[in-house]
This record gives structure tokens, sequence and C-alpha cells, in this order.
């Protein structure tokens, strides 16, 4: 009873049983496969016939108002365009219609963006007389994944098309109730997760400095698009520097504020019920003082009421107007990613300028980088990436994010073997391996949870004994070359940390690498001479005249701290020129 006799009969009912299932699996995967492209090809015909009716208005409006000065609207600040609006000196079509002309400029080159806004055009004409609200008139960009009524938030995932969003998220709400008009979202990596930006339903966005680099992930459609002049201001959201890496790389400001400070009701994330690590959502913008209006726009009463999860904290200016001397930790480096030459340099000559305008320098050196990373990374993908790779089912990897993918469907008993095999030869790479492999339990989560706080308490003891008020660090930099960040994930040390930490972050343009830059870099070897390390000095090299930016974190909810910090190096750097 229950034995299986070994007989020519049998064998040949196995095996027609087995044939069956094969094929069936090669038949679903072949059905997935074109259900997948069908609906790839509806979403890039969707946005060309948004692009194409968009710029039909942009021309019938430059034929019925051949007066209006574009180039002259596209120079202007924040500050400067909100006072014009205010006065009547401009009009928010005028402004929509200049901008809108711009991005779809840039759109031909950078492919910077996934879908006009159409409800622009006529919430510029309908954005009502009143004059008093901070944002009136003023258009504003959106990441991909940030929730707009009617429109898909993919994530750069095929599972989210066709998925168009009930609701504006709470933010979409307050810009539109501030007087700012939302007109177009922007492009995003497959899943968020790299620091590259191309998916397979977009294609890949370019660095607007360079076309053969990229303009860093996953806000990197923000940032080529701010970089490219076709925004003057957007959201963008960060869960391991997906502001900052951008805002880096394509030369513009950008604030990973701290988590809960903005509303993230209404973002879609592709790790829901992640806590490990903290996403936020924050401001992408060409200067400091514009992050700044920005947040003093958001932190407002409609938001407050709108998601009563967000503490009640509206900005306080006089932190951020202050001109009080500030005492600064700096750290060039954090014993983890060696920085190349250009980001030390960064570091080390706007120290030289604080200094001189009478702040004070001290150095600073953060704990165990290594384990804390290994932590967060494991809490990352705690479930052992099970949510992620379900909602990359029958699709194909894009090529940025083809290794990581690779690594998370290995089964765990062979990720663990190979982690114990790299050990010897590369500790980083074997802890990446294995922090792919999950938790394993609740108890092994809590006690993930328990060292992120208690690792988060140490640093802010060690902060308040070295007496600093903010921290002077380097961004990642300069832009990697399309397509190859995938192969230094290692760099994630230098930005991930303070999203483990939740403290505020905020990255400022400084420089741009020079030619003694790149020969330094002949001479980079790494901190652990492995194939990280040759990859990231191959990735960066080349890159005479990119942008170099420096990074300012401040403590939790200190995030006016953090841009008055921003706007100091800003304007030092400013002078120093002129």
């Amino acid at each position: 009873m229950g034995h299986w006799d070994v007989t020519p009969r049998n064998m040949a009912l196995t095996t027609a049983v087995v044939c069956f299932v094969g094929a069936a699996v090669v038949l679903y995967k072949k059905v997935n496969s074109r259900a997948c492209e069908r609906k790839i090809r509806e979403a890039r015909d969707k946005r060309e016939k948004g692009f194409g009716r968009a710029d039909q208005k942009v021309l019938q409006f430059k034929k019925e108002h051949p007066t209006t000065d574009t180039t002259g609207i596209l120079t202007l600040s924040l500050k400067e365009l909100q006072e014009k609006l205010q006065q009547d000196a401009l009009s928010p079509e005028e402004v929509l219609f200049s901008y809108m002309e711009k991005t779809l400029a840039l759109q031909t080159k950078l492919n910077c963006c996934t879908e006009i806004l159409l409800e622009s055009f006529d919430e510029a004409k309908t954005v009502g007389p009143s004059r008093n609200r901070p944002l009136y008139g003023v258009p504003v960009s959106v990441k991909d994944n940030i929730g707009y009524k009617g429109y898909d938030s993919t994530c750069g995932v095929v599972i989210n098309l066709d998925k168009p969003a009930k609701n504006n998220s709470v933010l979409v709400e307050v810009l539109k109730k501030q007087g700012a008009i939302p007109f177009v979202k922007t492009n995003v990596p497959q899943a968020l997760l790299s620091f590259d930006c191309s998916n397979l339903i977009f294609g890949g966005t370019v660095n607007p400095h360079n076309a053969l680099r990229t303009p860093g992930g996953s806000s990197g459609g923000e940032g080529a698009l701010i970089g490219g002049g076709g925004s003057l201001i957007g959201l963008g959201t960060d869960i391991g520097g997906s502001i900052r890496v951008p805002a880096s790389f394509c030369g513009i400001c950008g604030l990973k504020p701290t988590s809960g400070r903005l509303s993230s009701q209404g973002i879609c994330t592709i790790l829901p019920g992640q806590k490990s690590v903290k996403a936020t959502v924050g401001p992408m913008a060409r200067d400091v003082d514009s992050l700044a209006r920005f947040m003093e726009a958001l932190l407002c009463d409609d938001m407050f009421f709108l998601d009563p999860t967000v503490p009640p904290l509206p900005f306080n200016k006089q932190i951020y107007e202050s001109a009080t001397p500030l005492r600064i930790g700096y750290m060039i480096s954090d014993g983890v990613t060696q920085p190349s030459p250009s980001m030390a340099r960064a570091v080390r000559e706007t120290k030289a300028l604080l200094e001189n305008a009478g702040h004070v320098l001290v150095p600073y050196e953060p704990m165990d980088i290594e384990r804390f990373l290994f932590e967060l990374q494991t809490g990352a993908f705690a479930d052992g990436a099970a949510t992620l790779l379900d909602q990359l089912k029958g699709e194909p990897s894009d090529p940025t994010f083809s290794n990581e993918r690779f690594f998370l469907n290995l089964p765990n008993w062979l990720k663990r073997t190979m982690a114990f095999l790299l050990k010897p030869v590369c500790s980083r790479i074997s802890n990446k391996i294995r922090s792919a492999c999950g938790v394993g339990s609740v108890q092994n989560l809590w006690k993930n949870h328990v060292f992120i706080t208690e690792y988060t308490h140490k640093t802010v003891a060690h902060w308040r004994k070295s007496k600093i008020d903010v921290l002077l660090c380097p961004a990642i930099g300069p832009a990697y070359q399309a397509y190859e960040s995938h192969k230094i994930p290692h760099c994630l040390s230098l930005t991930a940390i303070y999203n483990g930490l939740n403290f505020p972050a905020g990255v400022v343009p400084v420089s741009t690498v020079t030619t003694e830059d790149e020969e330094e870099l002949e001479h980079y070897e790494g901190y652990y001479r492995d194939v990280w390390d040759k990859s990231f000095k191959k990735v960066v090299s080349g890159g005479a005249g990119l942008p170099v930016a420096v990074q300012c974190v401040a403590l939790p909810w200190q995030e006016e701290l953090c841009l008055r910090f921003m706007r100091e190096v800003e304007r030092l750097v400013h002078e120093s020129r002129h």
C-alpha cells in the first residue's frame, strides 16, 4: 500500500506527467511574457500620446502668446517666481507652458518622464484668484511612485501598470491646496532599488550633463529633469540614497527629511511592511532656498489635517535663517567606502571654507558601519525578498537590476554556502549575500530592530559627546557610467546609514571633477581591493567636469538646521567663485 512499483508502464506515466508539467510551465511563461510585452507596449503608447497632446497645447499657446519670455521665466529662482506670480507680473499659464516646453524638449534627450499630467493645463487656468498661497502657480514635478489620481505609480515594475491611483497622495493634495500645479511624473529604476535609472516599461534615463552617465536612482528622473532645467522643484523619495544620489549626480540640491516629517500616505512602495530601513519623501531643487521654501509650504495645517500621523511641526524659519556659528563634525571617509578623489577634495575644500567663515570643525568617526549596513540590508529583506520577488513575477530583469535579482532568487542554502566560501576572500560580498537570506524568524526580526535602535542611541550619544550640531561628509559621486551601478552596491554605506538612523540629510553641489582628480584616481585601490573597489574606480573614471557634492546631516526632526547648514555651504561656495 502506497508503494510505487517501478514498471515500464509507471515509468512512461511519470515521464508523461513530467513532460506535461514542463510544457505547462513553458506555456505559462510564454503567455505571461506576451501579456507583459502587451502591457509595456500599451503604457508606452499612452505615454507618447500624452507627450503629443502636450506638445500640441504648447504650440498653440506659443502661437497665441508670442511675447511670452520663456527663457526669462526658466532662469527665475523659486523666490523670484513666487514674487512675480503673486504680483501678477506672470500668469500661472505662462509659467506652466514655459516649463512644459522645456520638459518636452528634455524628454527627447534624457527620457526622464513617465507621464504628462494633462490636468495641469486646465489647473493653470483655474488655479483661482487667491494669490496668498505660497506655491500659487508654481509647476512641480513628482516621482513616478507618488500617487496622483488617475495615473499609475509603477515603481518601474509591470505588475503596477493599469492600476491608476483612486486618490491623490496627501502631498499632492497639499501641493494643490497651496496653489502648486503638478505637471509631470518622472522615471525610476526597476523596483526602485538601484542607483541607476532604467526599467523595462519606459527605458533608461541619462544624465543631463553627460548622456553616457546615469542620473542616479531611484529619483533619477527627477534629478535629470531638474538638473536639465525642465522643472524648478520636485518630490522624490529616499530609502538608501534615492534623493541624495541623483541630486549629487545631476548637480542639484536634495533633502532627505526625517521619516514622518512629511506624509507618505498615498506613496507606492516596493517593500510594503518593511520597517527596518525608513523610507521618506523629500524635495529636490536647483538651490537650498527652494528646498526650504518648499518644506515651509508643505509643513502646513492642510497636511497635518489630511494625515494626523504626521507630527504637527511647522517649519521653523528662525532656525533656518539663524547666523550663529556652528560646531561641525566632518568625515572624509566612513572606513568602508573609500571616496573618489573628487569626493574627498569636496569635503576638504568645504571644511576650509566653513572654518574661514568662523565655524568650528572637528573630526568625526562613525562606529562599526559594516555591521550596521549588514543589519540594514538584512532587515530590508527580512522576508528573504519574497515580497519583492512576488511583484516581479513574469517580468524579465532590467540590466541594472539583474545581478541583485539573481542573488535574491537563489535558495537560502546556496546563499549561505556562497557566503561562507566568500567570507575569507571578501567579507562584504559575503555579508551582502548572507543578508539576502532574510531574518528567518520573528524573533530574529525583533533582534534586528533592537540592534538598529541601540545603534541609533549610541550614535546620538557619540554625536553629543563630540558636541557637534551637524555633520559634513561625502556625497557619492561623480555620476557613474550608465548601467553600471549594480556592480558597486557597497557605496550605500555613505547614504543608507542615515536612513537607518533616521537622520535628515541633504546634498549640495560644491565643485566639479578636475583633471587632477582624474590623475589621482589612477592610484585608487579602495579599502578592500576587491571586485567592488575595482568596479568603483572604473565607473567614476572619465568624469572630468561632472558635478561633485557634499552631504550635510543633522539629528532627527532638525530639517531646518540641516537646511541652514546646507545654505551656508552653498553661500560660501558661491562667494569663493566670485
